[in-house]
């Protein structure tokens, strides 16, 4: 029978032929991963049942991402206990501070998820690794430590939605514009459980950091998990990850078959579209840019899961250019992953920032979820990058979060209210800009 991408990855991993929507399989695990905030709680799920050693100490990663470095005694020990678990079962990927980043840019960037893998994550956006091609999704920290001494997890089979992108992205338009008009489109609940797959001729414009954003916000529309099916450009990062970090490891090239079945179908038309900002309080709530209120802001945050990327660096660093931010707004630059951060500064990008009057961090979620660096206080406006904008997520209930993309936000922070970046830089970077077709 015809599959989709998804069906196809849990059927091969449950040792079937095919599976359809609805179905409780038992699947095998290609790697487990949990952070600072999950790993604690599924390392004392893991020590409840008794398990004397971990499934496979290669397949597990542990990385300090959301309060790191630590910020108060509490946080420390959040580190403290995932530590003592990464020592004790001796597990191979452990990306202490100063060695890693935020998870969900760090692993694609370490050849850790690969095309036809299912990846389980103790994190919402653990749904991002999707644009490699493979099935990824967020789970409890309980389903953690069960994966952990097992290697196995059980899934319900997910219906899958189709969305199809048509035209070149104009300037300015990237990722992260394409998956809020979606959301827009269908609502937060959307998805609700389903296996969102992007399609479309317009994929083959979007590099992999856009397309890992598009996987990224798969949560926000209540989806289950998102995918993309890899083409030449998608294996050739991969690849190439594979050789920069000496990982090597087959993988299967997967697509849905033509006659799959969908629970549904979105059709965006990218060409006629405009940079996104999603106005408080949900990400539903996005419009393109110049329906937008041009509301003074207090804070702008280029950061996160979602938009950290050297990619997105480059574009926001384009904007700014030899500008200065606005007085009047604070503004907060954090770089993804160690590499992310090692590469902005060989290629200026950092300088240019701090220059600008920004304040550069060391890889962290930080800002993103209220934790640190960045949070929020009573009736504050904020532009950011990242992807929720829910009341109180960055801080106090009364402060009010825009999302947009890295150049909105970059154009934001230098004429002090939320503007289109051609008002500050008329010509777009050549990221931004439609890329030549891939196969």
């Amino acid at each position: 029978m015809a599959q989709t991408i998804t069906e196809k990855i849990l059927a091969a991993h449950a040792g079937r032929q095919e599976v359809r929507p609805g179905e409780i399989v038992m699947c095998r695990v290609d790697l487990a991963m949990a952070n600072d905030v999950t790993a604690p709680a599924a390392a004392d799920a893991f020590a409840r049942m008794g398990v004397p050693s971990v499934w496979d100490r290669s397949k597990i990663a542990l990385v300090a991402s959301h309060f790191v470095p630590a910020k108060d005694i509490a946080s420390a020990k959040l580190m403290t206990r995932m530590r003592a678990f990464a020592i004790e079962h001796d597990i191979e990927h452990f990306f202490e501070v100063g060695r890693g980043g935020i998870e969900h840019i760090l692993l694609p960037e370490e050849a850790l998820t690969l095309p036809g893998d299912i990846v389980i994550g103790a994190d919402s956006h653990s749904c991002t690794y999707g644009a490699l091609g493979c099935f990824s999704t967020g789970v409890g920290s309980t389903d953690l430590g069960a994966v952990m001494a097992t290697g196995e997890i059980w899934l319900r089979v997910p219906e899958t939605i189709k969305i199809v992108y048509s035209g070149a992205p104009p300037a300015w338009v990237i990722g992260k514009d394409l998956i809020l008009s979606v959301i827009a489109a269908i609502g937060d609940d959307g998805a609700r459980y389903m296996a969102m797959e992007h399609t479309g001729d317009t994929i083959a414009h979007l590099s992999m950091d856009s397309r890992l954003t598009l996987t990224n916000m798969a949560i926000e529309a209540g989806g289950k998990s998102g995918v993309i099916a890899p083409d030449r450009r998608t294996v050739d990062y991969v690849r190439e990850r594979q050789a920069a970090t000496g990982r090597s490891r087959d993988f299967p090239v997967l697509s849905s078959d033509p006659d799959a079945d969908y629970a549904g179908e979105v059709a965006i038309d990218v060409a006629s579209l405009e940079p996104m900002v999603a106005r408080p309080s949900l990400p539903s709530r996005a419009v393109p840019v110049g329906e937008v209120e041009r509301v003074k802001v207090d804070q702008v945050f280029i950061g996160s899961c979602t938009n950290a990327r050297i990619e997105d660096l480059r574009i926001a660093a384009h904007v700014i250019g030899d500008e200065s931010f606005s007085p009047h707004v604070r503004v907060m630059v954090i770089p993804a992953t160690q590499r992310v951060w090692q590469q902005a500064n060989e290629e200026g990008l950092l300088e240019r920032f701090s220059r600008a009057g920004a304040s550069v961090s060391a890889p962290t979620c930080g800002a993103c979820l209220g934790a640190h660096m960045g949070v929020l206080g009573p009736g504050e406006v904020c532009v950011s990058t990242s992807n929720r904008n829910y009341v109180g997520r960055m801080g106090d209930p009364s402060a009010q979060v825009y999302l947009a993309n890295p150049a909105v936000a970059a154009a934001t922070a230098v004429a002090g209210e939320l503007v289109h970046p051609a008002e500050v830089r008329p010509n777009p970077p050549e990221m931004a800009r439609p890329l030549m077709e891939v196969g």
